[in-house]
């Protein structure tokens, strides 16, 4: 804890509202959280949601002094977010990040955060679970999460969760509880999903996504009773279109609408939902070229497509 604690701030949000009276703009208090410093140029982690209803955030170090900090980038279906201070480098500890590659079910963990707004409160726990999977605030899936029964509550988002040496293993994001308080089932993101995400996002501000270039819908593709992810459209110049794959169309004599292609596999592995294709492409980068399996109409049929970098506020992958 000692070792740990001074890279753990305070995450402070307002929210900007102009008084109808006098004109004057007030800050209000919008919410506290955790984080964690990332390096001595002065990046600071947390959750998106911590800092998602203000419109500014001040971050507190250790010692008590107290920052504005501006936004680098976020990754909402990630939720993850980096922030920036100008603090003196003498008082920015960063944590020693560790691997969760090779965590185990049983291992001890320390969670460190500002439950309920007590400031560097410790909690320990054990990994209860893993490979676990939550919904982000895009509604996508984030996977590999650590499940850990070291107590969470209101206020550790975005704090630290570590293993016994003190390294850095994940980031405390939620909890499942019918009462709001701990319940003895909190869940980390990784610590090998920060480490990919947040260079991406100190360097462009947002995630290089790898994608295909074609659009979908799950509730379309629900309704069309197909298992896979069915292609709906695919976008003018990209490499789905280059590699053949056909989308949904409807004909002009007839009316009739003709599915397009439904992926049900990528590089030979299953795909039956768009949570599947979520995770297989997950673990590919901008560049890399797979082999798709698809259904089209009664036929088998596989192409290579090399993966291209999407916008993370497109809606298509």
């Amino acid at each position: 804890f000692e070792q740990a604690a001074p890279a753990v701030v305070n995450i402070t949000t307002v929210a900007l509202r102009r008084d109808i009276y006098r004109r004057d703009v007030l800050t209000i208090p919008a919410g506290t959280g955790s984080g964690f410093v990332w390096d001595r140029e002065g990046n600071v982690v947390t959750n998106y949601h911590v800092i998602r209803e203000g419109d500014a955030a001040r971050v507190t170090l250790s010692d008590g002094s107290t920052y504005n900090a501006k936004l680098v980038g976020s990754a909402i279906d990630k939720d993850i977010a980096v922030l920036h201070i100008d603090a003196p480098k003498d008082k920015l500890v960063a944590l020693t990040r560790g691997t969760s590659t090779d965590l185990r079910v049983g291992q001890e963990t320390h969670a460190i955060g500002n439950p309920f707004g007590l400031d560097h409160t410790l909690s320990t726990g054990v990994v209860s679970g893993l490979g676990r999977e939550i919904q982000s605030l895009a509604g996508r899936p984030i996977f590999d999460v650590i499940q850990t029964d070291a107590a969470i509550n209101p206020g550790n988002s975005g704090g630290p969760l570590l293993d016994s040496r003190g390294r850095l293993i994940g980031m405390n994001t939620a909890i499942y509880s019918p009462s709001g308080a701990s319940a003895g089932i909190g869940f980390a993101v990784p610590v090998d999903t920060i480490d990919r995400i947040v260079p991406q996002l100190i360097e462009h501000g947002k995630i290089v996504r790898p994608g295909l270039g074609i659009q979908f819908d799950p509730e379309i593709t629900r309704r069309a009773k197909v298992k896979g992810v069915l292609v709906l459209n695919v976008v003018p110049g990209s490499p789905a279109e280059e590699a053949g794959i056909r989308p949904t169309v409807r004909e002009k004599d007839s009316g009739r609408v003709v599915l397009g292609d439904v992926i049900v596999g990528i590089d030979g592995e299953p795909v039956t939902s768009q949570n599947d294709m979520f995770k297989l492409l997950d673990r590919k980068e901008v560049g890399d070229k797979v082999e798709l399996q698809l259904q089209r109409g009664n036929e088998k049929v596989e192409v290579t497509v090399t993966l291209e970098a999407l916008d993370d506020e497109e809606p298509h992958r």
